[in-house]
């Protein structure tokens, strides 16, 4: 079983960037698609980003489209999330998890990180 670590959250302005790591425990990590997705208070998770196994295929939501950026490296089994143009909307928890295939959809993916805090102030 893949065992997941997400780290590099924290405060940040509005505009300002913050890049997320989510490090794998499983040297199988390039068979799986991988997937941040985010929880703010009050509020279901929603899908941020996916990427392939070889990391040649990438989805995002419309949300976040031209502001992040998933990537991986293989040989470090971690995948990555480069945030920009932070704004307030985009605090929430954030999550990596894998999965076969990439997919938006939350409920197919299992195992899942424990999850980083990621604060934009206006």
């Amino acid at each position: 079983q893949v065992q997941l670590v997400e780290s590099g959250g924290g405060l940040v302005q509005a505009g300002g960037s913050l890049r997320l790591s989510c490090a794998a425990s499983s040297r199988t990590f390039s068979r799986y698609a991988m997937g941040w997705f985010r929880q703010a208070p009050g509020k279901e998770r929603e899908f941020v980003a996916t990427i392939s196994s070889g990391g040649d295929s990438t989805y995002y939501a419309d949300s976040v489209k031209g502001r992040f950026t998933i990537s991986r490296d293989n040989a470090k089994s971690t995948v990555y999330l480069q945030m920009n143009s932070l704004k307030p909307e985009d605090t929430a928890v954030y999550y990596c998890a894998a999965n076969l295939v990439p997919s938006s959809n939350h409920r197919v993916y299992d195992p899942w990180g424990q999850g980083t805090q990621v604060t934009v102030s206006s």
